[in-house]
């Protein structure tokens, strides 16, 4: 198989849940951010939006209201992480990537997962680690999540399809090694 540097930065990355919490510079966040945007989208519409939050205390209170969400749910799983005080889904990285887009179009989704993914490659490349986080996504819509995205400056006709963790990984986190299972794609000729 092929080798190359972009091949090695997809092969190498992995989901970082325990970070140093050392912030980012700005010209880096930059740069992953231009990434996302740089994602293909479809009819090139670009409706999608990135919020990136840096702010601690705002990244805090972020976190409660999605767990205030969680509490309300019929879910017993979500309402005891709602409940649990050490419960934080963006894993308490300094850097909190919320996603973004217009529901009107039927791949808006799929647009937000390609600048996930995007932002995800460009942060492997500069050493910063990432995990796709997806609490949003299901609580955007309750009403005090919403005003508080809506504050943040998440469009107010936008609903979260994903979010990216960003931040240096712990350096005594062990990354495991990545085994793709057996037939996961084939090649028809």
């Amino acid at each position: 198989m092929k080798n190359n540097e972009t091949i090695r930065t997809i092969r190498e990355r992995r989901s970082i849940r325990r970070f140093s919490g050392c912030q980012l510079s700005k010209e880096d966040l930059e740069t992953i951010l231009e990434a996302g945007a740089y994602a293909p989208n479809g009819m090139h519409y670009e409706t999608w939006h990135l919020t990136a939050v840096q702010n601690p205390e705002l990244l805090k209170q972020l976190n409660e209201k999605i767990k205030g969400a969680f509490r309300k749910s019929d879910s017993s799983m979500l309402q005891e992480r709602g409940a649990n005080p050490d419960y934080c889904c963006y894993y308490y990285a300094p850097v909190l990537v919320i996603v973004s887009n217009t529901p009107d179009q039927w791949w808006a989704a799929m647009d937000c997962a390609c600048a996930n993914e995007n932002m995800f490659l460009a942060a492997k490349s500069l050493g910063i680690g990432s995990c796709w986080i997806n609490q949003l996504g299901t609580t955007c819509n309750d009403p005090e999540v919403r005003a508080f995205l809506t504050r943040l400056g998440v469009p107010e006709n936008h609903q979260v399809y994903a979010c990216a963790a960003l931040g240096y990984a712990d350096a005594t986190l062990e990354l495991k090694e990545k085994k793709l299972k057996d037939n996961v794609y084939h090649i028809v000729e």
